[in-house]
């Protein structure tokens, strides 16, 4: 099949990525003893995001043969696909749609505009359409909105600006084809809200998409020769009013086990595209949506791991509040083929064969249009969840196992087990909060290492299953109890938080008895306050530690509603004490920075002798070196010695000292010191 040209752009990006040390963390040692039951609670006071309407997408391109073909429409259906991403990556920046060319690349028969759209209303899918920034003008995409939502009437909602523009050239690789003479952020930006003013003066109901890097990924962090601010500062400052979601593209890579671990990150990808966004998008920041356009699991892309990082990042994705994820691509083309736990693996990032061979012939696909692992990733995210589910929180004692769950409008609650160990079984001992199960025996689907599909499991109970190595588990589970009889909450606002305190508020339910504030920290999730007003003060908090709170209602016969969404936040340091830290983040290379740190002295006397601790927040973050100080690093934990000159801070004195921080996820940068075992200020 012809999609070399895109695939080659793939990897470029993956292997950039991989290039510059880019990879997700090692999953952490599994349990001592594999045959130990794994405790795993279910939480649904701990509410998450709801299930998006257009959560689950998927890529599909104009150098598919079979983009237009029965055969792709109902094997989208089936998995409930709600969103097809149009005309594909990189080929969006050289693709013409008027007479559907694409000077440079191979455009394949019957993939035009109108058999893309013709497709998706067979697969009851919804367009995402990516209008030609890098070779084309915004007259050309605002004759394209006119053509899809006035002349034929599709009514296409979502259009993004670009591709991966930031991979012009401005910072050194270049795979994304940009005509423009200045390729900085800010021309780009520009361009932006020239193509919003244009394709809205047609249709002012579309929502239109800016391209930005994803936290933790190259060029994230990087300031280019010439600019005076990153990638993302700039385009959100100038186009942050004119857009209404923004784009994200995120390939882990590394091994098997850096991929399997990758998904732990999502929720800091999100909640430091969403920082961003409060900080420079303006007025309203909070109405931009944040869209992942682009995913894979960068390794083992045809076998079981892929189908668990689907699964497993989808839904982490979603319950963080992303609103729409598109797994990279529908069909792609064989590339180098291995063996991933006893499995041949072709190396294809399509959901389907292709049916192709290698160059010499002496390996083949299966048949054309013959399901992939992470298909039936998929397949099992639509047996967890419908639209308008809620995503609720579970944690287990085991990092190889994960899980996800939702409750649905009917009290039943879904659940998934993923069990990444490729060698072992798990043995997973249930709990559940806030929800009884009904007795008997839950529906059990599993989907197990080199299985062609989704099997149905006649073994277990809804608090104790066993999980094959390698595996995808789904329970649906009957409630023994009733709804209650009033609304979940809006979502709360936490304010005056302190080192140890924080308010929590949240709007009123009509006909609510009561209401349970819930908190969820690191180890867990506890009730922290039960009242009848609409504010609660939450007290004996652990400094510099990120909280969710949840808000539960209660009617007269104290059945609890469902969770109100979470609120996130992150308690500080003490107000005064004997020391005050300055942590100021310098250069940037992509997958390392250069911390630089003011210690002050405000007391009165002098320190004499100093040592100062920190502890890096994520495990995917670690220490490279430092000057100004004699420094160790065990782990996470971070130590830096004075050395003879700087060994005394006078009063009101500073004494600077630096280090290089590398990352490979998102950057949290540490936000706790102590000096000599006090805590410090963070300021």
């Amino acid at each position: 099949m012809p999609a070399g040209p895109h695939r080659r752009l793939a990897v470029l990006t993956a292997a950039a990525l991989g290039a510059a040390g880019l990879t997700a963390s090692a999953l952490p040692a599994a349990a001592a003893d594999p045959a130990a039951p794994v405790p795993v609670t279910v939480d649904v006071r701990a509410g998450l995001a709801t299930v998006p309407e257009t959560g689950l997408g998927v890529n599909d391109a104009i150098w598919d043969t079979e983009l237009g073909s029965a055969a792709t429409s109902a094997l989208l259906k089936e998995p409930g696909v709600k969103m097809v991403r149009y005309p594909g990556g990189s080929y969006a920046d050289i693709y013409h749609w008027k007479d559907h060319t694409a000077p440079g690349g191979y455009v394949a028969p019957n993939t035009d505009f109108d058999t893309y759209m013709a497709s998706l209303k067979a697969a009851g899918a919804k367009p995402i359409v990516i209008a030609n920034y890098g070779t084309g003008t915004a007259q050309e995409a605002a004759d394209w909105v006119a053509y899809a939502n006035r002349t034929k009437r599709y009514g296409v909602k979502y259009w993004e600006i670009g591709n991966e523009n930031y991979g012009n050239g401005h910072y050194g690789s270049a795979w994304e084809a940009d005509d423009h003479e200045d390729l900085s952020p800010t021309a780009y930006a520009n361009g932006v809200v020239e193509y919003a003013r244009a394709m809205k003066a047609v249709d002012p109901s579309i929502k239109v998409g800016a391209v930005l890097t994803t936290p933790g990924n190259w060029p994230d962090g990087i300031v280019a020769d010439g600019d005076s601010a990153t990638w993302n500062e700039t385009v959100l400052s100038i186009a942050g009013p004119s857009v209404d979601f923004v784009i994200l593209h995120w390939y882990p890579g590394g091994s098997v086990a850096q991929t399997l671990a990758a998904p732990q990150q999502a929720t800091d990808i999100t909640e430091l595209t969403r920082a961003q966004l409060t900080r420079f998008a303006g007025p309203r920041a909070d109405r931009i949506q944040i869209a992942m356009t682009e995913v894979n699991a960068g390794a083992s892309y045809t076998t079981q791991p892929g189908a668990i990082f689907a699964a497993d990042a989808y839904a982490s994705l979603w319950g963080a509040g992303v609103v729409n994820v598109d797994w990279w691509n529908v069909r792609n083309g064989m590339g180098t083929v291995s063996t991933v736990a006893g499995q041949t693996d072709f190396n294809d990032w399509g959901l389907f064969s292709s049916g192709t061979c290698s160059q010499d012939g002496t390996t083949c696909e299966p048949p054309l249009n013959t399901p992939f692992a992470p298909y039936r990733g998929l397949q099992m995210l639509d047996r967890l969840a419908d639209p308008g589910d809620q995503l609720v929180r579970v944690t287990t004692g085991d990092p190889l196992v994960t899980g996800h769950a939702v409750r649905r409008p009917d009290g039943k609650l879904s659940v998934l087990l993923l069990n990444k160990d490729p060698d072992n079984a798990r043995t997973v001992s249930i709990a559940y909060s806030g929800f009884a199960p009904a007795p008997g025996r839950p529906a059990v689907r599993a989907f197990l290492n080199g299985a062609a599909a989704i099997t149905t499991v006649h073994t277990g109970t809804a608090t104790s299953q066993t999980l094959p190595a390698y595996s995808l588990t789904s329970l649906l589970l009957d409630p023994t109890s009733r709804p209650a009889l009033v609304a979940a909450p809006g979502t709360p606002t936490v304010g005056a938080v302190t080192d140890s305190r924080a308010t929590v508020t949240w709007p009123a339910v009509p006909h609510a008895a009561g209401y349970d504030v819930y908190l969820q920290g690191a180890t867990g999730s506890t009730r922290a306050a039960r009242t009848t007003t609409t504010s609660a003060d939450l007290t004996g908090l652990a400094l510099g530690t990120r909280y969710t709170v949840t808000v539960v209602a209660r009617d007269r016969s104290g059945s609890e509603s469902w969770s109100s969404p979470p609120a996130a936040f992150v308690t500080g340091t003490p107000a005064s004490s004997t020391c005050s830290v300055h942590l100021t983040k310098g250069g940037d290379w992509g997958n390392g920075y250069v911390g630089s740190l003011d210690v002050t002295n405000p007391g009165t006397d002098a320190v004499d002798g100093w040592t100062l601790g920190f502890t890096f927040p994520r495990s995917w973050l670690s220490f490279g070196s430092g000057w100004n100080a004699t420094w160790a690093a065990d782990g996470a934990d971070v130590t830096a010695t004075n050395v003879d000159w700087n060994a005394s801070i006078a009063p009101g004195a500073t004494v600077n000292i630096g280090y290089v921080g590398n990352y490979a996820g998102p950057n949290v940068l540490p936000g706790v010191f102590t000096l000599n075992g006090t805590v410090c200020t963070t300021t």
